[in-house]
């Protein structure tokens, strides 16, 4: 499976910018102590979620699994936080963020066919 190192960066970053929107969500869409609260839990179990449900020996990650899934699991866990992120942006008045990054989201797993086909294959 050759990603090619630009898209690994893309996705990298794409996963932080998710974790950052799902942040921003968790702030502005709710008051009082339940601000800070979202704003905090909502990356961090995002977070916790990305690196715990893997499917065993990965080659875009490190192959480990703390808790094996099947490659359906996994494809739907991470577009779920993708794009979770995105519509978070989107959804914040940051509308031209969310739409950029629903569309990188996108170009990215467009150029990750290989790895799609052996996500689906587990």
């Amino acid at each position: 499976m050759g990603n090619a190192w630009w898209n690994l960066t893309l996705r990298f970053l794409l996963e932080l910018a998710a974790l950052l929107g799902l942040g921003i969500a968790g702030w502005t869409l709710s008051d009082g102590w339940w601000r800070w609260g979202l704003a905090l839990a909502l990356p961090l179990v995002a977070a916790v979620l990305w690196g715990i449900f893997a499917v065993p020996n990965d080659p875009s990650r490190s192959g480990r699994a703390p808790v094996p899934v099947p490659g359906t699991v996994r494809l739907t866990l991470e577009l779920i936080i993708l794009f979770g992120g995105a519509a978070s942006f989107y959804l914040t008045g940051h509308t031209t963020t969310g739409i950029i990054m629903a569309l990188l989201i996108a170009i990215s797993y467009a150029f990750s066919l290989d790895r799609l086909g052996w996500l689906l294959k587990q």
